[in-house]
């Protein structure tokens, strides 16, 4: 009878010798494949370290832009804030000239108005003066026409012209 499975002494010299291959292409396969894939191993585990070490480096290199390019910013927003403020020191102080000659300025023009004010009123009292010298010898002229005769005119004319003869 056919067994499917029989634990005869044939079975046990074929497993001895499946056991026997295992082992031999175990110690083949160590031997030949063994250093090899160890080198591998660690030729891509230095590599991966080496990119590890780099990455850090590149970090530390990153944070130290980085602190510097802050610094850099922090320097340059107080040297923007001096600007500023000198700007503004500068504005004021230009806009206080500016107000102060203004002011000066328009003292000038007040005392210049003031003058001419007082120029016109002394020549317009000396046209009024002349006018109304004007005036009161015309009507002097007529009143003295009218009450003084020719012999009385040409005495008093004498008079006056001896009077101002002597002022001179």
């Amino acid at each position: 009878m056919d067994r499917i499975f029989g634990l005869d002494q044939q079975m046990f010299i074929s497993v001895a010798f499946q056991l026997l291959n295992a082992c031999i292409l175990a110690a083949a396969l160590t031997f030949i494949l063994y250093k090899p894939v160890r080198k591998f191993l660690k030729k891509r585990a230095d590599e991966i370290q080496s990119r590890i070490n780099q990455a850090e480096n590149d970090m530390a290199r990153a944070s130290e832009l980085m602190a510097f390019y802050e610094k850099k910013l922090a320097d340059i927003e107080e040297e923007r804030l001096k600007v500023l403020e000198a700007a503004h020191v500068q504005s004021s102080e230009k806009s206080r000239r500016m107000l102060l000659e203004a002011e000066l300025e328009m003292a000038a023009q007040k005392e210049h108005a003031f003058a001419e004010i007082k120029a016109e009123r002394e020549r317009t009292g000396e046209e009024m003066r002349h006018h109304i010298i004007d005036v009161a010898s015309a009507m002097a002229e007529k009143f003295v026409a009218r009450a003084i005769d020719e012999a009385t005119r040409d005495r008093l004319f004498d008079e006056t012209m001896a009077a101002l003869e002597d002022t001179l």
